[in-house]
């Protein structure tokens, strides 16, 4: 596989308190994909790679909230700890896009109404390196508007984790974004 370079960026997907362990929705071993994904972050400044970070940042109402009917507790609430990146994670705040906004829509991809294809096109990106939280809801998604966008996927294997609602959903979305035609990469940078 050709290096991180030219025509490539990293996108870490919603790496934030609430989906670390002890979070309202904690992914386990959640933490354990930020110094992995730090590394990654080195790799792309190094090679002038540009790098973007997911945020989930919810209105207190939103409707993916049991309160509402949705299948989540309140987690990512605008203004709140939980919604925050997670501590040590080296993303500057100018690749920061923000996702999951509207009240009454559901947003898991990082595309889903964000400016994240504007921005990756503006920089001639062809090729996405992706990690973060959570494989089998966040990352899954994600990839599969990538690949329905036309950018070529790499997952960082190393630099995911799922929460599993049902065991074995994380190896499904795997597979599943094996399925659309995205690579997996095992190691760690």
């Amino acid at each position: 596989m050709p290096p991180l370079g030219s025509g490539d960026a990293l996108v870490v997907v919603d790496v934030q308190n609430d989906f670390l362990p002890g979070g309202s929705l904690g992914v386990p071993h959640g933490d354990e994909v930020i110094p992995v994904l730090n590394r990654w972050i080195a790799r792309a400044r190094e090679r002038n790679v540009p790098v973007f970070a997911t945020r989930d940042y919810h209105p207190p109402d939103h409707c993916s909230f049991r309160e509402r009917g949705g299948p989540w507790p309140p987690h990512c609430v605008q203004g709140t700890p939980g919604a925050e990146l997670a501590p040590g994670l080296e993303v500057p705040p100018e690749a920061v896009v923000h996702k999951a906004m509207d009240r009454d829509r559901e947003a898991y991809s990082g595309f889903d109404g964000t400016d994240l294809d504007a921005r990756l096109r503006a920089q001639k990106v062809r090729r996405l390196f992706v990690g973060g939280l959570a494989t089998d809801y966040c990352v899954l998604n994600t990839v599969k508007d990538a690949r329905r966008l036309g950018y070529d996927v790499v997952l960082l294997e190393s630099a995911v984790r799922p929460v599993e609602v049902r065991p074995g959903d994380g190896a499904r979305a795997i597979a599943e974004m094996k399925e659309l035609g995205a690579t997996v990469l095992s190691e760690a940078p």
